[in-house]
């Protein structure tokens, strides 16, 4: 199955929070590290929600402002601190009664691989390591943080005809 066609059974988006939704950068404010969250993806974040789809985060890291941010947009499955992600994939699936065929999971970096290798679409943003983009069957043009989000989020919409103006 190529990757368009592997799109159109897509009904879950997992991502990882640094280097994904975030980029890779630490900012300071008032002497706390604070991480940016581009607009964009979190309108489709929360467009996708709307249309049905489940979005979950799945991070080894934790940002209680990230966390903040996520909740607004109305994402419930929040998974921080999991240093073992293949098991916290696990667990979530059977939970949620779903398969690897309807999940996209983007990632950027070597704690991602075990997982990125079960699901229907593994997807990475532009700047992930050499080992996470050679098993993805996409690459965003847009780096972590910087859209890559919104643009698997936007093509698998699109081709289900869900996003807000149409398909292809």
């Amino acid at each position: 199955m190529n990757f368009k066609e592997a799109l159109n059974n897509i009904s879950t988006f997992i991502f990882d929070l640094d280097g994904v939704i975030s980029d890779d950068k630490f900012y300071f404010f008032d002497e706390k590290p604070i991480k940016s969250f581009n607009l964009k993806d979190g309108y489709a974040l929360q467009l996708a929600l709307k249309k049905g789809y489940r979005i979950c985060i799945i991070s080894g890291s934790h940002s209680e402002a990230m966390k903040n941010r996520l909740e607004i947009l109305g994402i419930s499955h929040l998974f921080f601190h999991q240093h073992d992600k293949l098991q916290c994939y696990t667990d979530f699936v059977s939970t949620e009664k779903i398969s690897d065929e309807e999940i996209v999971y983007m990632g950027d970096d070597l704690p991602d691989y075990e997982v990125m290798k079960r699901v229907a679409v593994p997807a990475c943003p532009n700047d992930a390591a050499y080992e996470i983009r050679s098993i993805c069957k996409y690459v965003s043009p847009k780096n972590g943080g910087e859209g890559c989000v919104r643009d698997i989020i936007e093509q698998v919409m699109r081709c289900q005809g869900t996003w807000e103006i149409g398909g292809w």
